[in-house]
């Protein structure tokens, strides 16, 4: 079983996830968001796999370019937003220039397709594409744990307003793809605290 730490960075308190071995010598990231010293600080000698994106918003991506370089690793995202990474009015950062200004970063090595099953540190990630939130929206399942970026949060879901957003979607993602998994499933989103299926299930006024 893989070691999950949490970080949350930038200005939008985005959740970043590190999945690392059993002795914390290898790992890949999930969502390397903005101002990412207190992730970099933990990896500094970790061989770092892959990162994996959630999808493309610039509160996601702010440390993309920096721990490709630095590592060395390849970067996976879904194909609709594959043109995201490069483009700052697409991924949000020239929409808000007060929160950093905008983010270029290279084009990803891989795609992620729904339904694939990803390897990374020798375990399996069944990938779902997720979309509503944005157009490229996917979310990871390893074992019980769930990590859906922007699609579903702790009471709340992902807002739908952005270019791309479609609520329509975004509900078809989360009753006709999340809401088939297991109630105990555990739920590590974008922003917030984690939760579980069966709780959102009981509790969330907005599914």
């Amino acid at each position: 079983m893989l070691n999950i730490d949490a970080f949350e960075l930038g200005p939008l308190q985005t959740n970043a996830y590190l999945l690392s071995n059993a002795e914390r010598t290898k790992g890949f990231v999930i969502d390397p968001g903005m101002n990412p010293k207190s992730l970099f600080k933990r990896i500094e000698t970790m061989e770092i796999e892959a990162i994996v994106l959630t999808h493309t918003h610039f509160d996601h991506i702010g440390g993309v370019e920096e721990l490709r370089k630095w590592k060395k690793c390849p970067v996976y995202v879904h194909d609709a937003e594959a043109d995201w990474l490069a483009d700052p009015k697409k991924n949000g950062s020239a929409r808000w220039p007060e929160l950093g200004g905008p983010i270029v970063t290279e084009q990803a090595e891989y795609a992620l397709d729904d339904g694939q099953t990803l390897e990374l540190l020798g375990e399996k990630f069944r990938v779902f594409h997720t979309p509503g939130h944005s157009p490229g929206s996917v979310s990871l399942l390893y074992g019980d744990k769930l990590f859906c970026g922007d699609v579903l949060f702790r009471l709340s879901v992902g807002r739908t307003d952005l270019p791309g957003g479609s609520q329509r979607e975004l509900m078809e993602s989360i009753h006709g793809t999340l809401f088939d998994l297991s109630d105990d499933v555990k739920v590590y989103p974008g922003h917030g605290k984690s939760t579980t299926i069966g709780f959102e299930k009981l509790n969330n006024p907005y599914v």
